[in-house]
Parts: C-alpha cells; sequence; structure tokens
C-alpha cells in the first residue's frame, strides 16, 4: 500500500517551523529568517525537481538523465565553493570541490547500475538519478567540510607548517596534520551516520520502502548498500579534495601559499 500524504498533511507539517520561528522571536536567536529562506527555498526546488523527473522518467533518454545529473552536480559545486570561509582563489574556488565531487558520486554510482543493481538499460533514470543525488548530497557535505577545516588549519597554523618546512620536511609532511582534520571533519557526518543507523534512526530510503510496502528485510539490504555506497563516495572524493587543496596551499618549494586564498 502507497500512502500519499496530500498537500493538507504537508502543510500541517509545516506547523513545527512556524513554532520554532516563535521560539526563535521569543528567545531572539535570529534563525527566523533564515528557516524561512530555507523551507521556501527548499519547496520551490522539490516541485520543480517533481515535474523535472516526470518528463525525465517517461522518456528514458540517457541524454536528459545525464543532464540533470550534471545539473545536480554544478549546483552542488556551487555549494561546496559557498561553504567555504576562506575559498581558493580563481577556478579552485569552484573546481576542486565539484571536479572531486563529481568524481567520487559518479565512479560510485556506475558501479552501483552495472555491478549491484543493473537496470536495463544501466542508465534508467528512476535509479540513476536518486542514486546519484544520495551520493551527491553526502559527498558535497563532506567535501565542504574537509576543504573548509584544511584551509582553517593551515591558516591558523602557518607559522608552525613553516617552521617544520624550514627543519627539511617536504610539504607533504608538514601538511600532514591538517589532511588528518580535513579529513576527520569531512568524515564525521557518514560516520555518524552510519554508527545511529538502525538503532537510533531509521534512514529514508528504508523508512519510505517500509511505509511502502516492502519487506522489512529487504528495506534493510537496500539501505546498507546505500550507505556503504555514500561513504565510498564521501571518503573517494574527500581524499583527492585533500590532496587537491594542498597542492594548491603550497608550491613546488615547499612554501605555503595562503595567497592563493581569497575571503
Amino acid at each position: 500500500m502507497t500512502i500519499d500524504p496530500g498537500n493538507g498533511a504537508v502543510m500541517l507539517a509545516a506547523i513545527f517551523l512556524i513554532v520554532n520561528a516563535a521560539l526563535s522571536l521569543a528567545l531572539q536567536l535570529g534563525f527566523v529568517r533564515q528557516m524561512a529562506i530555507a523551507a521556501v527555498r527548499m519547496t520551490v526546488q522539490l516541485a520543480l525537481v517533481g515535474l523535472v523527473l516526470e518528463v525525465v522518467l517517461t522518456s528514458a533518454s540517457a541524454w536528459l538523465t545525464f543532464g540533470v545529473m550534471g545539473f545536480m552536480a554544478a549546483v552542488a559545486g556551487y555549494e561546496v565553493m559557498a561553504r567555504q570561509e576562506r575559498r581558493f582563489s580563481g577556478f579552485w574556488g569552484y573546481g576542486l570541490g565539484a571536479t572531486t565531487m563529481l568524481m567520487g558520486s559518479a565512479v560510485v554510482t556506475i558501479f552501483a547500475l552495472v555491478v549491484q543493481i543493473g537496470p536495463e538499460p544501466w542508465y534508467a533514470p528512476r535509479y540513476a538519478i536518486p542514486l546519484f543525488g544520495m551520493m551527491l548530497g553526502n559527498a558535497m557535505t563532506g567535501i565542504a567540510l574537509g576543504l573548509n577545516a584544511l584551509t582553517g588549519e593551515v591558516t591558523a597554523r602557518r607559522r608552525g607548517i613553516e617552521a617544520h618546512l624550514l627543519t627539511g620536511a617536504t610539504r607533504w609532511e608538514a601538511m600532514k596534520p591538517a589532511m588528518r582534520r580535513a579529513a576527520t571533519a569531512g568524515l564525521v557526518p557518514i560516520i555518524n551516520a552510519m554508527t545511529a543507523t538502525g538503532i537510533i534512526a531509521l534512514p529514508g530510503m528504508m523508512t519510505g520502502q517500509i511505509l511502502a510496502g516492502a519487506d522489512p528485510s529487504q528495506a534493510v539490504r537496500y539501505q546498507l548498500m546505500v550507505m556503504f555506497l555514500i561513504a565510498g563516495a564521501t571518503g573517494m572524493g574527500l581524499v583527492v579534495a585533500v590532496i587537491g587543496g594542498v597542492i594548491r596551499l603550497t608550491d613546488n618549494r615547499h612554501r605555503i601559499r595562503l595567497d592563493r586564498l581569497s575571503g
């Protein structure tokens, strides 16, 4: 049985946003504007996505499917850049996050479609777009946090890193603590999600399948597969992004190049 909540149920759920807004105003917490913008943006985006997916799913066009996925990656790349306190100047500000995120998400999604799920055709939009979206969203968060931690650590600990370089260390040796912190920061969300899944929280995909009437054991297998894939996409993209960030923040003469940052 499929349950359709209807527009009325959706509007009732929005009551809790009003409650949060009232609490924010009463306590002067100052998040009413941000929450309102986020809610409106989410509603518009999901409505547009629903209309686009109706066309894409019925057409089963490879070009249309890859076009939608490319647009998703382009927007996600901008979100990665926008979340940086100290972003890389020039094309690196957008390109590093977008490229590494797309690489990790695309590799894992293609592997899942071809090897594990096996739809016909392999790029079937009903499977490819939602799966790619899950990989992309989580990789975006991990890479954004990782790059932000990397640039922040190098900026704060510049003198210590330079002192290490003066003793004869290579840029990779001197930057290793910053790389560790960046990797840790980027992987915390997915590690926390995997730790909490099943005991504390039931993930959205698993919950949706159960509500749609799927066997719980089947829903568990799907969710495990998706979580492993998400962790792989996030970790792969994050490692490459951190390595690329170190290359950009240093040069071949093993000097720190904070002049390549803006903001």
